[in-house]
């Protein structure tokens, strides 16, 4: 839990049974997202005291009136679009702009005489969460349920960003900024739209190896080229069709306008602080380029889970090798300072 100075581990909490449409979960793993991190060093406005995570797996452990879809037992991935599935964006198939989907945070905790916030409808650091039961996708068991929680945000949102939002093609060329947990879901989200030139780049050389694994065909170390539009287009002289910024700073937003070929997307997924502004050359942009904001990979949980789960099984996405490191939850105060410092691609909080 955070409560406003300091996240730390408490054994005392309590969570309300499921309601009609809701359904409990006992947590087994949940990944380490920045955007927690960002929620502790302020980038992410949020009330507190909140119980945090949002990229979790686990079991069902009870469900509410008029759920069907999962049952006690049941093995489960979790999204964080607590999206109402009935008003015009749901019915239209985009359930991230749902706009009972964010900014409403409940209160589903306890811990003696104060609530506590959930964080993104999902609250994942704890050994029992209560989530809507849109929220919960069954998957199936032979799959790592350390695996599986990577599911509900890093792939949701790098590999949906772009077969969903950039809908990248065959042939295409794709620079991906930032290879950490979204970059890499990015890289092999491009390899599995059959991108033809995937560029990665990234400040730290170490990262070369992994980028490669998930699909990079070129790597770029921006600490040994301070100048990235250049270094990319000497790989890519006419530019690239979609430029993906996973990294949240305005200066790297403006290279990945700067580096697109005609007709190119610069799609944004990393996360700046809330008041930032960014500028690019106007005049840069009439040749029919595109700059394109992208929330949560512009996904369909119940569809695209179950869609990656099933590339994962057939062996054509890459879930175990996001796994760096396991942490148990005691010792969270390791795993945060571990992915602030880049020596993870994800680490992983596990309970019991």
């Amino acid at each position: 839990m955070f409560d406003g100075e300091q996240p730390r581990v408490v054994d005392d909490l309590e969570v309300r049974e499921p309601g009609p449409g809701e359904v409990l979960v006992g947590i087994r793993a949940a990944g380490l997202c920045h955007s927690d991190l960002s929620v502790v060093d302020g980038t992410i406005p949020f009330p507190v005291p909140v119980v945090l995570g949002h990229e979790g797996a686990g079991v069902v452990e009870a469900v509410g009136a008029g759920v069907g879809h999962v049952e006690p037992g049941d093995h489960v991935a979790l999204s964080t679009l607590a999206n109402c599935g009935a008003c015009a964006e749901c019915d239209r198939g985009r359930p991230t702009m749902c706009r009972k989907a964010i900014g409403m945070p409940q209160k589903p905790f306890r811990r003696g005489e104060s609530e506590l916030f959930s964080f993104a409808s999902n609250s994942a650091f704890a050994e029992r969460t209560v989530v809507k039961a849109v929220q919960a996708v069954k998957i199936a068991e032979d799959i790592p349920l350390t695996s599986a929680a990577l599911i509900g945000c890093g792939v949701l949102t790098g590999v949906g960003a772009v077969l969903n939002r950039a809908k990248v093609d065959r042939g295409d060329s794709v620079v991906v900024i930032g290879a950490g947990g979204i970059g890499l879901n990015v890289l092999q989200g491009a390899r599995i739209a059959g991108a033809s030139v995937i560029v990665a780049v990234d400040a730290n050389p170490a990262k070369e190896t992994v980028a490669r694994q998930f699909g990079a065909t070129h790597f770029i170390d921006a600490s040994a080229a301070p100048d990235g539009v250049k270094a990319v287009k000497e790989i890519l002289p006419t530019g690239a069709d979609h430029a993906f910024e996973c990294v949240g700073s305005t200066r790297l937003i403006r290279q990945a306008v700067d580096l697109l070929d005609r007709h190119g997307q610069a799609v944004l997924l990393g996360v700046p602080p809330a008041s930032a502004e960014a500028s690019f050359r106007v005049s840069s942009m009439y040749l029919d380029k595109s700059i394109l904001g992208c929330r949560y990979g512009s996904s369909r949980p119940q569809r695209d889970i179950a869609l990656y789960a099933r590339l994962y099984r057939e062996g054509r996405l890459l879930l175990d090798e996001l796994v760096t490191k396991t942490y148990p939850v005691e010792d969270f105060a390791k795993a945060a300072d571990d992915a602030h410092h880049g020596r993870v691609a994800r680490a992983v909080l596990t309970f019991g």
